[in-house]
């Protein structure tokens, strides 16, 4: 067959460790073979991260706005250990934080279902899709270490020269630590209209939660720019499509969420929405079943991974171990963000290119064909275990045949 040919370049995002492997497989197995790729690349490997003082990162995001639709690779945020086995320059902040701050919006994740691999929750039989903020709070943060008594204080200085406003944050009689957040009243809002508007795309009800009854003004602001919105533009629309919007707090949510039958979207802030992701897609399966895409009100989307870079795996491939790790999520980041260009452009044979590719992937593993991750929890009979190479190639051979 003749390539796919593509009239606009996505942005390509490169990572670290195993997923960077693994990013290189696909292109060779899964893409290059189907598709004349057009792609503007960006090298966000922790060592060219820090040899460009992390400008590459703020670039790829810029081009991000200028071409719409990007695709990333799982990345390293360093710790200090990190720090010294790359022999970095500074302690870098997560790619995807600086990604997200620029371009704004709602990361929605969701859960790749196939049939052999069972909820561990019993009541889910509907995937549940996170919507997480993609600005501030704790991945924004100033922190200091307090190394002696002392008091630490928080003061807005007014640009107009009115008077300032000064609280106490504590009073320290010992050494121990503090934690400066912010967000902002238009990123709120941005959230709160691409939940509304993500909720209305698929038909599905939307909760929000928080904990405003001891955040009693920062998540309160959230609470109330969430019913502001909801009140002005979207009541009645949600009415008309017959779903609803729903708030509560967020150990109520946890609590509503363990006993629910899934099937809606559950909008949470930055470092909420971290944490629930990683425990639904483990839930259904692997943290590699999942989808992610950043939307932003922009009309901006960036398709990634859930997961991180699979060190361990890494460390044994670089002795020459077969590993086997899971690809299928960075595979759909892949279609994800095929199936978007396609859209944008009216390129029809790329939307089936990205369809026939998820298609592929599901079929593989319901085909009793996966990595170990899967074979731990599937309830299929005589499943057999792929290596990581294994499995993409299994992959290429059902998507010749659907192609």
């Amino acid at each position: 067959m003749s390539k796919i040919v593509m009239t606009t370049p996505l942005v390509e995002m490169d990572g670290d460790e195993m997923t960077r492997i693994i990013w290189q497989m696909l292109k060779d197995e899964l893409i290059l073979p189907f598709v004349d790729l057009k792609s503007e690349y960006y090298d966000l490997g922790l060592k060219h991260r820090d040899e460009t003082d992390d400008q590459v990162t703020v670039d790829a995001a810029n081009a991000t706005k200028k071409y719409g639709v990007a695709v990333k690779c799982a990345t390293i945020t360093p710790n200090a250990a990190r720090v010294e086995e790359y022999n970095l320059h500074n302690m870098w902040k997560s790619p995807n934080g600086t990604i997200r701050a620029i371009l704004d919006g709602t990361v929605f994740r969701t859960p790749i279902t196939v049939k052999g691999i069972t909820p561990t929750v019993s009541c889910w039989k509907k995937p549940i899709t996170i919507a997480r903020h993609a600005y501030g709070d704790v991945y924004r943060d100033v922190e200091m270490v307090i190394d002696r008594p002392g008091k630490v204080v928080m003061t807005f200085i007014p640009e107009d020269g009115s008077e300032e406003k000064t609280v106490t944050v504590h009073q320290f009689d010992a050494p121990g630590i503090v934690q400066g957040q912010h967000n902002l009243d238009a990123s709120i809002s941005s959230f709160a209209k691409s939940c509304f508007e993500y909720a209305l795309s698929e038909g599905k009800d939307l909760w929000f939660a928080s904990k405003d009854t001891i955040s009693k003004q920062y998540d309160h602001r959230f609470k109330d720019i969430f019913q502001e919105i909801f009140e002005a533009e979207y009541k009645d629309v949600f009415e008309k499509k017959g779903i609803t919007y729903f708030y509560t707090l967020i150990d109520d949510a946890v609590a509503r969420v363990m006993k629910s039958e899934g099937g809606f979207i559950w909008a949470c802030k930055n470092y909420d929405g971290d944490v629930m992701s990683d425990m639904i897609s483990s839930a259904c399966g692997s943290l590699a079943m999942m989808t992610s895409v950043l939307v932003s009100p922009n009309g901006y989307y960036e398709y990634e991974a859930a997961h991180g870079t699979v060190q361990r795996h890494y460390y044994n491939h670089l002795k020459g171990e077969e590993t086997s790790t899971n690809s299928v999520a960075t595979i759909f980041a892949w279609s994800g963000a095929f199936r978007k260009r396609g859209e944008l452009d009216s390129l029809p044979e790329l939307c089936n290119y990205a369809d026939k590719l998820e298609q592929a992937t599901i079929e593989t593993i319901e085909s009793g064909k996966m990595t170990k991750d899967l074979i731990r929890i599937t309830t299929l009979e005589n499943p057999e275990t792929l290596s990581t190479a294994e499995f993409i190639k299994a992959v290429r051979e059902r998507l010749e045949t659907l192609l």
